[in-house]
């Protein structure tokens, strides 16, 4: 048996597992399983490695993609350059993460509005914020990053509401956030709706709800929305072009 799987927490929200079971059984591959590992405390990592030792690899989602990279003996490049791991592959005795989400993110939004010279602003700082900002440099664009501390981003979402108009320098605005997230679709990130405009553009890394409420309210005052449902597609495919030779 080969055994692949999903870590973080909750995972609830996940097409992953569906995603693969159905991808083994159009290849053929039946001795091929993908698990889901909730897991809350990421010190149980080492522990999956010990208990399933025919597990081959695990994409990572939030919360565990920076604090991960401890429990690895060596980081790839993709991994090296955004400071982040969402797919970990064992190799020989070794446990070696990669990220496939920049790339993932920078395919999907160039393929959605192409060359871009605007300034855009992520939401967000955690490691799928760290993806897109090197996507974002990849592509020559500038960006600004906003936080719920001071010293981890250029705004707060509190300097936002106090100066809203500064919204109007960004027209594309990435949220990289969980906020929104099922089974609490009801949340968004707090920053002022009413300055999103006709031109903006706002992409949003949640897959699920299809249309959150930071995509419902960007598109009732005229934006064109994105959600993530095609990064997620882009990443698996590349996490499955790491594990397939094992």
């Amino acid at each position: 048996m080969k055994r692949f799987g999903l870590v973080g927490f909750p995972l609830g929200h996940s097409f992953s597992k569906k995603y693969f079971d159905e991808k083994f059984e159009k290849l053929q591959l039946k001795d091929h399983t993908y698990w889901t590992f909730e897991m809350e405390l990421l010190h149980e990592f080492p522990t999956l490695w010990m208990v399933y030792k025919d597990l081959i690899g695990v994409n990572v989602t939030v919360p565990h993609k920076k604090n991960v990279m401890i429990y690895l003996d060596r980081l790839d490049t993709s991994a090296l350059k955004v400071g982040a791991v969402n797919v970990v592959k064992k190799e020989m005795k070794s446990l070696v993460g990669y990220n496939t989400d920049y790339r993932a993110f920078l395919i999907s939004l160039n393929g959605w509005i192409g060359k871009f010279e605007g300034k855009a602003l992520i939401l967000g700082n955690g490691g799928a914020s760290k993806a897109v900002q090197v996507a974002l440099d990849d592509l020559k664009i500038q960006f600004n990053v906003v936080s719920r501390i001071k010293e981890t981003g250029d705004y707060t979402y509190n300097q936002l509401s106090e100066n809203p108009s500064v919204l109007s320098q960004f027209h594309l605005i990435i949220n990289t956030t969980p906020l929104g997230m099922h089974p609490k679709s009801d949340t968004m990130p707090d920053i002022p709706y009413s300055f999103i405009k006709k031109g903006h553009y706002l992409y949003d890394l949640i897959y699920n709800p299809s249309e959150t409420l930071f995509l419902t309210k960007g598109k009732e005052n005229g934006a064109a929305t994105k959600n993530g449902k095609e990064m997620l597609e882009l990443q698996a495919e590349m996490s499955w072009d790491i594990w397939k030779n094992s």
